[in-house]
């Protein structure tokens, strides 16, 4: 179970215990978000997501991979990217992860569950994320881009906003935005 402490206004510690050691993890608060600033973010659930957007890679995908875990963290659906395989623009890995959970369950919506993706969702995902009732949204890289949470639109921020998870971004944020940027240089080299 995690336990929070506010440092100042703007920062606020989780600490918990995993395995034999207590960890302790920093955010910085961004309106009614919470970004990583430093320790060891052990979510290890985000390297089955990285294998995801490596396998989408391989297949000329955006690399981008999502994993959605239940109320006990058990792992209901993993995907990748498959936009370009399947001509369908909205074949996203969020929305993909989330439709397979959700079929896994049989239910309509996601509640409780975790949503860890590589990649800060785009507003179409973000907005999907709210109807799924995701509970917590966990993702990797930022993008300023065309990001939907905390860059762009801001689907959470909306006061119309349906529901509002827990967000904690910056997750292996290097290691996702490398594989990110790795994958479009390649692309620009061919």
């Amino acid at each position: 179970a995690w336990r929070f402490r506010a440092a100042s206004r703007s920062l606020v510690s989780r600490f918990a215990t995993h395995g034999s050691g207590r960890i302790c993890i920093t955010y910085r608060i961004r309106g009614n978000h919470l970004s990583s600033l430093h320790g060891p973010l052990w979510f290890p659930e985000m390297e089955t997501a990285l294998s995801e957007a490596r396998k989408a890679a391989e297949r000329g995908e955006v690399p981008v991979g999502a994993v959605v875990l239940d109320e006990t963290g058990q792992c209901l659906a993993a995907a990748g990217n498959r936009v370009e395989e399947l001509a369908d623009p909205s074949a996203h890995a969020e929305l993909l992860a989330m439709r397979m959970a959700a079929a896994s369950r049989g239910r309509l919506r996601l509640s409780g569950c975790t949503l860890i993706v590589t990649l800060e969702p785009c507003p179409m995902c973000a907005a999907a994320i709210s109807h799924f009732r995701i509970e917590r949204l966990i993702f990797g890289a930022w993008d300023p881009k065309g990001g939907g949470v905390d860059h762009g639109t801001r689907i959470f921020d909306s006061p119309r906003c349906l529901h509002r998870p827990e967000v904690i971004g910056g997750v292996r944020e290097r290691e996702n935005s490398l594989l990110l940027q790795d994958f479009f240089s390649s692309v620009r080299c061919r």
